[in-house]
C-alpha cells in the first residue's frame, strides 16, 4: 500500500488545515504576528509527539514551520505592505512554492510526507518505502504528480484569497475567502485519496 489513508489525512489536517484554522481564530483578536505564532503550535506539538512516540522527524511539519517563519520575517521587516492590507499572510502560497521547488530535488516534498506517514504507521516501513522509491518508476511519477497538484493548488488558493481580500469589502470578502480556502483544501484531499486508490488498483 502506498500511503495509509487515515494517517495521511490526519497529517494533512494537522499540517495544513489546523494551522489555517488557528490563524483565523486568533487573527482578529491578537493580530497577524501573534496569530502566525499561534498557528505554529499544532505543528510543534505534532512534531514533539512524533519524536517522543515514533522516534522520527516529520519533514512536512518542518517545511510548514519554515513557511510560517518566512511569513513572520516578511511581516516584521515591513517589506510587504500589501500583505498587511490583505490581512492574510501568504503562508499557504509559500508552502505551495516550496512544493513546486522541491520538484528540482531527487525527492520532492510529498515523498517525505509519505515516508513520515509510513514510519508513523509501523516502525521500519520507511526502509521499505525507500526501497520501492529506488525500484518503482510508477511510484516516483505518482509522488511527483501529487507534489505538482498540491503545489499548484496551494499557490492558486493563496492568490485567489489575496485577490478577494483586496478586491471585495467585508463581510463578503472574508466569507468568500474562507470558502475558497477550505474548498481547495477539501478538493485536494479528496483528489489525493481518489488518486491513491486508483494507483493501488493499477498496481494490483
Amino acid at each position: 500500500m502506498m500511503i495509509p489513508s487515515a494517517r495521511y489525512g490526519l497529517a494533512l489536517v494537522v499540517n495544513v488545515a489546523l494551522p489555517a484554522l488557528v490563524y483565523r481564530l486568533t487573527n482578529g483578536r491578537y493580530g497577524v504576528v501573534d496569530a502566525l505564532i499561534a498557528s505554529a503550535v499544532p505543528l510543534i506539538v505534532w512534531m514533539v509527539i512524533d519524536v517522543v512516540r515514533y522516534r522520527h522527524f516529520d519533514a512536512l511539519s518542518a517545511n510548514v514551520l519554515a513557511g510560517i517563519a518566512m511569513s513572520l520575517m516578511v511581516l516584521l521587516s515591513g517589506a510587504s505592505r500589501w500583505m498587511g492590507e490583505a490581512r492574510e499572510p501568504a503562508v499557504s502560497g509559500i508552502i505551495g512554492v516550496l512544493f513546486l521547488l522541491s520538484l528540482f530535488l531527487d525527492r520532492p516534498m510529498v515523498f517525505y510526507l509519505a515516508r513520515s506517514t509510513m514510519s508513523r504507521e509501523k516502525q521500519g516501513r520507511e526502509t521499505e518505502f525507500d526501497a520501492r522509491w529506488q525500484s518503482s518508476p510508477a511510484l516516483v511519477r505518482s509522488i511527483r504528480l501529487m507534489t505538482v497538484v498540491w503545489g499548484i493548488g496551494l499557490v492558486g488558493e493563496n492568490v485567489a484569497r489575496l485577490w478577494i481580500m483586496l478586491a471585495l469589502s467585508e463581510p463578503d470578502a472574508d466569507r468568500l475567502s474562507t470558502w475558497v480556502r477550505y474548498g481547495v483544501y477539501g478538493g485536494l484531499t479528496v483528489w489525493t485519496f481518489i488518486y491513491r486508490r486508483i494507483y493501488i488498483r493499477r498496481r494490483q
